[in-house]
């Protein structure tokens, strides 16, 4: 499922006009992001590896209204198979991709915002009491794909949920490739409008009692990606009770983007992470 969250910052630190305490320069930040892409691996599984760009589970609209996610807990209440040994990832240009796979508890888990630990009253567990092995039709950074999922039953929900099966963590995943992703004002998402121009989604932080600063959005366009990043005016420095505040608007690229991937210069990470929980991630139970 996608798990969405919003994060209100406790403490906006502000820097001043010194030049000493600016930090990074937007260009010096496209440098370390181009290069991380390139080099750490992330690229090459972006062209080669197996990252969804859609939510990983997928129930029927009956379902999804009659499940409480902050009241109940998932359980095990039946057998469950094996998984098998490996599966096949079926993209529909015929490559293939041979993956190991987690087993159903693992993906009932991965339904689950609790940890495995927590308990609940039976009343208000949803409870799995068996499992089909199937496919799913999903979107992936390298077109549509067929993808081996688990069907998961339920003694107590209206209907089954799939979820996908592939072990993401043993094939390896973006972040795991770039590292720890830099926190701080950044893109949250796009929307291409036509071939040069992006509809561009942001967030960033400012103290209580001031006024919203005006941000312009930067670009920088190289052969393979377009890292976009924000330019915030700087007003004073020091801690401050903060908020977060969101914003859009819309920039024209030179060239056309294409296959380029755009990357968030504070992240170091494709935007596309921020639309669904497993992009660049693996939460496998």
């Amino acid at each position: 499922m996608v798990r969405l969250g919003a994060t209100l910052l406790a403490v906006v630190l502000l820097l001043g006009d010194s030049s000493a305490l600016l930090g990074p320069t937007f260009e010096g930040n496209v440098a370390q992001a181009v290069s991380t892409w390139r080099t750490s691996g992330a690229a090459k599984i972006w062209r080669e590896g197996f990252v969804p760009l859609e939510d990983l589970s997928r129930m029927s609209r009956e379902v999804s209204e009659q499940i409480d996610y902050e009241e109940h807990g998932w359980v095990v209440a039946g057998p469950l198979p094996a998984p098998p040994a490996g599966a096949e990832i079926r993209w529909d240009n015929g490559s293939t991709t041979r993956v190991p796979l987690i087993g159903p508890r693992n993906a009932l888990l991965a339904l689950s915002p609790w940890p495995e630990e927590n308990t609940f009253p039976d009343d208000k567990e949803y409870k799995l009491t068996g499992a089909t092995f199937t496919t799913m039709r999903l979107k992936t950074s390298r077109g549509m794909a067929t993808v081996p999922a688990w069907r998961l039953h339920f003694s107590n929900l209206p209907g089954p949920i799939d979820h996908v099966a592939v072990d993401q963590k043993a094939i390896g995943t973006i972040e795991g490739a770039v590292g720890q992703p830099l926190s701080g004002d950044g893109i949250t998402d796009f929307e291409v409008l036509d071939e040069r121009t992006l509809q561009v989604d942001y967030g960033y932080g400012f103290c209580v009692g001031e006024e919203p600063f005006d941000v312009t959005i930067r670009a920088s366009e190289k052969s393979d990606v377009v890292v976009l990043g924000l330019e915030i005016p700087y007003r004073g420095y020091g801690p401050c009770a903060g908020v977060g505040k969101s914003g859009q608007d819309v920039i024209r690229l030179n060239k056309p983007l294409g296959d380029r991937v755009v990357l968030d210069e504070m992240s170091r990470l494709p935007v596309l992470c921020h639309r669904a929980h497993n992009t660049c991630q693996a939460w496998n139970g």
